[in-house]
Formats: structure tokens, C-alpha cells, sequence
């Protein structure tokens, strides 16, 4: 395979590239990504510049990785801010860094893209070369692959020269339900009572909740969804990621993949999520609102788009970074699959420490979560 990169996704042409994605992954599509970049949300000034890397044989593309040239530790959802300081005290330089991931986007998919027929280990080899090579170029200091789904994690580990590393998010797994109530009925009963107030505080609210998919969104909903965004960024005190362009270019080259939860008030747009959904998998994602009422967030982010996942026979419904709160409303912990290489032996040694304990804790955590789960009694 030769490798090459890329410092645009425009230089791939969108039919070869999604030649490799897969069926369950809205996010590594091409047009995703290069919206991202056509909207100025990564790229000159970011923080974020593309360098992805490209496997070819014969001249066909047969395997990719979305890489990024990283001049900071911020939208990832895996945290090395720390390493980053410990560098700076050992006198070794962290940035620029790279990093393998959809930007801003802590959702669990395919970061290696293999055609079909293409022996996997070999691309993933390759692909991983590919970074090697970049980081050479670039004099990063680290590669981080992040939300790798669990076979790749195990083909990651498999090559050896990468550092695995564990996180916690919480997602929803379809357990053959064929309604809501199914999903409660697993519930005990004082968190299933929960549920249901939270569902009737909203009706009784007056609120009316409507699903709305991308192609049936009008400029109404696509404003309001964009600001509700930009509100919540600014409410929580973080600049926001994602530019107003992105929301304009997604709504013309991607809004076959978007599903959004409406929710209006005496007529009035009050909140709204703004979602992905592809095969099998479904992934909320931005969440705002203009009206406070109890048990909103709830409704459209968690109980609506659960309700949606039955209804469309999905596996799998991720809700996004951190929330203990979704523990009780039915997402489970669930472990999430990173790796990193550390190019300086003295800060490798250190991550190498740092992680075999962080591991550990992720072990443990995830086991005592289980206990406070909504189908088992706390002890």
C-alpha cells in the first residue's frame, strides 16, 4: 500500500471515500467531515488542521484515517491536559500533537476505513505507518487514537506499538424491545415511577415534542436548532466548536443523516436536539432551549430518542460525553477504546505508568456503576 496524505478532504473524492466507511457510522462520512472543514469549525485557526492519512493500491483508495495536526488538548473528550504539563515541567515539548477522531465528536465508530475485501490487519498496519510518518513530519510528540469501536481496539493492540487506554461514557443497548414500556418494565420500581413523572410533567406543560427528520427541517427549525447550540455553549461558559456556516452546510450536504427532536410551547419553538442516526445506530447530540420546563432535557435527549431506537429496531443509542444522570434513564456504562503513542521515551515511560493505574480505575468504576444501575438495587 502507498501512503499519502491529505490537508483537505476536498482532495478525496466523496464516492472513494465513503467506499470505506460502513453502514452504521454518520460521522466518518465524507460529507460530515468536509463540512466541518468547508464551515471553518477546524482548519487555519482552530487548532485542528487535517492531515489524514490515505492508503492506496493501485492507485485505488483502499484505506483512511481522519487525522488531525493538534496545537492544543481541547474537544477531544479524552483528557491529557496533565501529560501535557508534565511535559512542560520535564522540558519536553507536547504540541503539536495528533489525533484520530471525528473533531468535537465523542461518539464511539470506525476511525480506520477499510474497503471491503481488504485484509484489516494489513490496512490498520498501514494506517498506523501512515501516523508514524506524520508525526515525523509534523515533529508531533504523540498520536492518540480515540473512540475506536472494540475490534479495532483489538487490532490496535495486536500492531504493539500503541499504548491502549480506557475511558466510561453511557449508552443505550436495544435489549429486543419492541416498546417503551419494554424498555421500563426493566426498570425497578421506584426508578421506573421516575420515568414516567418525568414523561407526564412534560405533557402536562403543555409542551408538544415532534420528530422531524433532516429533509423535512425548514429554515425555522435549522435556526432554532443552530442557536440552541451557540445558547448552550455560552450558558456553560465554553466557546463554542462548531461555527453558524456548519449548520448551513450540514442542512444542504448531510441532512440525511439528521434527526431532530422539536419540542414547541403555545406555538412557540422552546428546545430542540439536534441528532444522527445511521444503520443501526442512533447519536444525540446538541441540546439547547429558550423555556425552561421541568424534565425537558430528559424528554428530548434521553426518553424520545430512546423511544425512536425501539421504534427503528436500533442497537445502539449513544447520548454523548459524561452524565451520571443518564445512568437512570437507562444508559448503561459502557467502556470506551483509545490509544496513544508517546514519541519521547521519558514521557512514554510516564503515560505507560499512568495508564496501567488509570486502567485499573476504569475497571473499577465501571463495576460499581453497574450496582446503581436502574435494574439493580443500590447497596
Amino acid at each position: 500500500m502507498n501512503i499519502d496524505f491529505a490537508s483537505q478532504l476536498a482532495e478525496v473524492s466523496a464516492q472513494e471515500w465513503d467506499a470505506l466507511v460502513g453502514e452504521d457510522d454518520p460521522f466518518v462520512e465524507h460529507a460530515f467531515l468536509l463540512a466541518l472543514e468547508n464551515s471553518g469549525s477546524v482548519g487555519r485557526g482552530t487548532g485542528w488542521q487535517p492531515m489524514h492519512v490515505l492508503a492506496r493500491d493501485g492507485g485505488r483508495l483502499v484505506a483512511a484515517l481522519p487525522l488531525y495536526v493538534k496545537q492544543h488538548s481541547y474537544g477531544e473528550y479524552v483528557f491529557d491536559f496533565g501529560w501535557a504539563q508534565a511535559a512542560l515541567r520535564a522540558g519536553i515539548r507536547y504540541y503539536p500533537k495528533l489525533v484520530a477522531m471525528v473533531p468535537f465528536t465523542p461518539a464511539t465508530g470506525r476511525r480506520f476505513l477499510i474497503a471491503p475485501g481488504v485484509d484489516e490487519a494489513t490496512a490498520v498496519r498501514a494506517l498506523l505507518d501512515g501516523a508514524l510518518r506524520a508525526l515525523e513530519k509534523t515533529r508531533a510528540s504523540t498520536i492518540h487514537l480515540h473512540f475506536m469501536n472494540p475490534h479495532e481496539a483489538e487490532l490496535v493492540r495486536a500492531d504493539g506499538r500503541f499504548l491502549p487506554r480506557s475511558s466510561t461514557q453511557f449508552h443505550w443497548k436495544n435489549q429486543g424491545y419492541t416498546t417503551f414500556d419494554d424498555h421500563l418494565a426493566t426498570f425497578r420500581s421506584v426508578v421506573r415511577k421516575e420515568v414516567k413523572k418525568e414523561r407526564r410533567r412534560v405533557a402536562e406543560a403543555g409542551i408538544e415534542v415532534e420528530a422531524i427528520e433532516g429533509s423535512q427541517l425548514t429554515a425555522e427549525h435549522w435556526s432554532a436548532l443552530s442557536g440552541f447550540y451557540f445558547d448552550t455553549c455560552n450558558a456553560h461558559g465554553s466557546g463554542p466548536y462548531l461555527t453558524p456556516e456548519f449548520f448551513d452546510v450540514i442542512s444542504k450536504t448531510h441532512a440525511q443523516r439528521v434527526i431532530a427532536m422539536i419540542a414547541r410551547h403555545e406555538g412557540r419553538i422552546v428546545a430542540g436536539t439536534l441528532n444522527f442516526e445511521k444503520g443501526r445506530h442512533l447519536y444525540g447530540r446538541y441540546w439547547g432551549s429558550v423555556e425552561r420546563h421541568d424534565s425537558l432535557h430528559f424528554e428530548l435527549c434521553y426518553h424520545r430518542l430512546i423511544e425512536r431506537a425501539i421504534a427503528r429496531g436500533c442497537s445502539r443509542f449513544e447520548a454523548g460525553a459524561q452524565g451520571m444522570h443518564k445512568l437512570r434513564r437507562g444508559l448503561l456504562p459502557t467502556e470506551i477504546h483509545n490509544a496513544c503513542y508517546v514519541a519521547d521515551p521519558r514521557l512514554r515511560a510516564a503515560v505507560a505508568d499512568f495508564l496501567e493505574r488509570e486502567a485499573e480505575n476504569v475497571q473499577y468504576e465501571l463495576a460499581e456503576l453497574k450496582h446503581h444501575g436502574p435494574s439493580h438495587r443500590v447497596e
